[in-house]
C-alpha cells in the first residue's frame, strides 16, 4: 500500500495515567490526530472541520506506555461512498508493534457551510490508491502501453502468466493498463516532437497512478527516450526497461551485445548509454541493416504481420553482429520477440518484453 503510514506523534504527559500507561480513551484521540494529519497529506483535507466521525469500532491489542515514546497510524480505505469514507486503521507504537486496530466511518464536511459534501474526482482517485488490499501483498502494476498494442498484449499475457506460475491456482496480476493511440505517438517520433510525447505519456502515467498503480511499466523500448520526464511527473516509481535488461545480460556473464530496435533506439544515445552505464559494450548494425530492422518493426510487426522472409533477414543481421564479436543480442524493441526467439540466433538473445515483465512481477510480489 502506498504511503499508508502517517508521520509519528510523540506521546505526551497528558496521555498517561499514574502508572505511565496510555489511557484507553486516549487511543481514540491519538487515532483521530493521526487520521487528520494523514487525510491532510493524502486528500488535502487539512482543515480541522473537514470531516466528522459518525461511527468507530476499536479493538485494543496491547498496552502502550510512555516508554514507547511515539505512535504512528497505518490507514487503508475500505469503501468510498458519495459523501463518506470507511477506513481500516492500525495504531502502532514507535517500535512498530500494533497496539490497537479500528474501523471508522467518516463523512466529509464543507467547513464553510457545515453541510456534508461529495468526494471530488481527485479525492476518489486518491482513495483508490489507498484501497485496502486483502490476501497476498501484491503491488499493483501500471502498464503504459499501446506502442504498439501488439506488444502490449504480450506484456499483459506475460505478467498474468508469471503471477499464476508464482502463486498457483487462479491467481493473476493486479494491474492496470493505459493504452495510447500509437499513430499519435509515431507522428511525434517522426517529427522529433519528443517533448510533446513526454507530456502525453506523463499524463497517461498520472492516470495509472491515480488508479492505484504502485509503479509504472513503460511497455516500449523506444519511448524510454522520455522515461526520465515521465518518472519526474509521477510520485510512484518507473521500472526502467534499460536497467532490467542490463541486469539480465550481466547475470549471464555477457559483456558485448548487439542491439536491435527501432532506428531511434539503435541510433540515438538514450538507450545505448543506459546499457553502457551498467558496463556493457553495445554494438549496433550497419546503416542498411538498421534501416531493414526499423522497417520490419513499423511496417510489419506493429501491424501484426510476422513474416518468415523478415525472420531470415533478421537472422542475417544477427549473423553479421556475431562476426563483429557480440556475445549476445538485445531484442531492444518489444515487438521483435514476436519474430525472433532463442532458436533463431547462434548467441543468446535477450527478449526485453519478457525481461521487463519478469522484473515487474518480482517487484509486485516481492
Amino acid at each position: 500500500m502506498t504511503d499508508s503510514r502517517s508521520d509519528p506523534v510523540a506521546l505526551r504527559f497528558r496521555d498517561l495515567d499514574a502508572f505511565g500507561h496510555v489511557y484507553h480513551a486516549e487511543y481514540l484521540t491519538l487515532l483521530d490526530e493521526l487520521r487528520t494529519a494523514w487525510f491532510g497529506s493524502v486528500l488535502g483535507l487539512d482543515h480541522p472541520q473537514s470531516y466528522v466521525v459518525v461511527r468507530v469500532e476499536i479493538d485494543y491489542v496491547s498496552s502502550l506506555t510512555g516508554d514507547d515514546g511515539s505512535v504512528h497510524g497505518e490507514f487503508a480505505v475500505e469503501a468510498a461512498g458519495t459523501t463518506s469514507l470507511t477506513l481500516r486503521e492500525s495504531l502502532r507504537a514507535g517500535d512498530g508493534r500494533e497496539v490497537a486496530r479500528s474501523r471508522v466511518v467518516v463523512v466529509l464536511r464543507d467547513p464553510r457551510t457545515g453541510s456534508s459534501r461529495s468526494l471530488s474526482d481527485r479525492e476518489r482517485a486518491s482513495c483508490v490508491r489507498y484501497a485496502e488490499r486483502r490476501g497476498h501483498a501484491m503491488k499493483r502494476i501500471g502498464l503504459l502501453g499501446g506502442m504498439s498494442w501488439e506488444s502490449s498484449a504480450h506484456y499483459y499475457r506475460l505478467v498474468n502468466e508469471l503471477v499464476r506460475d508464482r502463486l498457483g491456482g487462479l491467481h493473476s496480476a493486479e494491474c492496470l493498463m493505459f493504452s495510447v493511440d500509437f499513430a499519435e505517438v509515431e507522428a511525434m517520433q517522426e517529427s522529433g516532437r519528443w517533448d510533446d510525447a513526454a507530456r502525453l505519456l506523463t499524463a497517461a502515467a498520472r492516470v495509472l497512478e491515480g488508479g492505484g498503480a504502485d509503479f509504472v511499466v513503460l511497455c516500449t523500448n523506444t519511448m524510454h527516450k522520455v522515461a526520465d520526464a515521465i518518472s519526474a511527473g509521477v510520485s510512484v516509481p518507473l521500472l526502467h526497461l534499460g536497467d532490467t535488461t542490463a541486469e539480465a545480460v550481466l547475470a549471464t556473464g555477457v559483456r558485448r551485445v548487439g542491439l536491435l530496435g527501432t532506428g531511434f533506439t539503435m541510433e540515438q544515445s538514450f538507450y545505448k548509454d543506459r546499457l553502457a552505464g551498467h558496463g556493457l559494450d553495445v554494438v549496433v548494425p550497419e546503416a542498411d541493416d538498421r534501416a531493414l530492422v526499423h522497417r520490419v518493426i513499423y511496417d510489419e510487426l506493429c501491424r501484426g504481420v510476422v513474416s518468415e522472409r523478415s525472420r531470415v533477414a533478421y537472422q542475417a543481421v544477427i549473423g553479421r553482429l556475431v562476426e563483429e564479436g557480440v556475445e549476445g543480442v538485445v531484442l531492444g524493441c518489444t515487438e521483435i520477440e514476436l519474430l525472433i526467439g532463442p532458436e533463431h540466433s547462434p548467441v543468446p538473445v535477450f527478449p526485453t518484453t519478457r525481461l521487463h515483465a519478469e522484473a515487474a512481477v518480482r517487484l509486485a510480489l516481492g
